[in-house]
């Protein structure tokens, strides 16, 4: 489970590991009619605080585009299009134009994110010739589209339309399944699941409907990404939309056992009480509770010497 182990470094920009320009700005670089993918583009202030390892980095432009074919790639394709065919983008459903566009499903993200309207006209593919941003700051346009547009995500998956693309995404296994034992034997699919709903706060984790407990995912490139993208209700929602997909057989908690045995119980509350006991012995004297002097003594400590 993910008590105990330390979250790695978050990864606010997704395209960012790829290295990759955004169709919108390569068509623009390049002068060209068609949209460039494959291309690599310079690195940002948030790639510089949260640095990426080689393994995360690709340089086969075939390899990170598998998923469109040759003919497509002469094709010209949308800012959604091209973020979600790229390689580690594979979590993340393609949201509806028309619920991008509505200006009630974006309430609050104006706050959240930089360079706000130069984002969301980039996901849009929005062409404003009038403001146009120095070159320098363009990077840090495509980081601020990449956050929002996860931000979107979060919030376009909980619709019928989200929740339908999730489940495909759901029974082709594209999340993993759990790694406990006993989910781990049945194959059972797990979802993605964020522990806060703002940016920044922790990276996405998964939730296995079976054992209801929540992990660190197997994949690193799911692992990377800000759980805020997938929010902390999308998960529970899901399985009561879809009940037919909880499983009704019960997960056994494993037992402790010596010899055949089982540990009895008081085993435990015994050692949970010396441990208490030896943290309320390392107190400093300001921290003593009232009426126990410099010096003085529990009954139930002098009982346990």
């Amino acid at each position: 489970s993910s008590a105990g182990r330390p979250a790695p470094a978050l990864v606010p920009a997704v395209a960012a590991a790829v290295g990759r320009r955004s169709p919108r700005t390569a068509r623009r670089s390049a002068a060209v009619p068609c949209r460039q993918l494959g291309k690599r583009a310079p690195r940002t202030a948030d790639a510089d605080m949260f640095p990426i390892g080689p393994k995360d980095i690709s340089t086969d432009s075939e390899e990170d585009l598998s998923e469109i074919s040759g003919s497509e790639l002469d094709e010209e394709i949308t800012w959604i299009e091209w973020f979600c065919h790229l390689k580690g983008n594979e979590f993340f459903v393609e949201v509806d134009e028309d619920y991008i566009q509505d200006d009630f499903n974006l309430t609050g993200l104006s706050a959240q994110v930089p360079y706000y309207e130069y984002a969301l006209n980039m996901i849009l593919d929005f062409d404003d010739q009038d403001e146009q941003l120095p070159e320098d700051q363009q990077p840090l346009v495509e980081t601020a589209a990449q956050m929002l547009y996860g931000l979107i995500h979060a919030r376009f998956i909980l619709t019928s339309r989200g929740m339908a693309a999730m489940l495909d995404k759901y029974q082709r296994l594209v999340y993993g399944i759990c790694p406990l034992h006993q989910c781990e034997a049945m194959k059972q699919a797990v979802l993605p699941i964020g522990q806060s709903d703002l940016l920044r706060q922790s990276t996405a984790k998964v939730f296995c409907p079976s054992c209801r407990e929540v992990y660190f995912p197997r994949s690193s490139k799911l692992e990377a990404l800000d759980g805020a993208y997938f929010g902390t209700s999308f998960a529970h929602l899901f399985f009561l939309t879809y009940q037919y997909l909880v499983p009704q057989i019960i997960i056994n908690p494993y037992v402790p056992r010596l010899y055949g045995f089982k540990i009895h119980k008081s085993v435990k509350d015994n050692l949970r009480k010396q441990k208490d006991q030896q943290a309320q012995r390392r107190l400093p004297n300001w921290e003593v509770p009232e009426g126990q002097g410099r010096g003085a003594r529990r009954d139930d400590e002098i009982l346990a010497d």
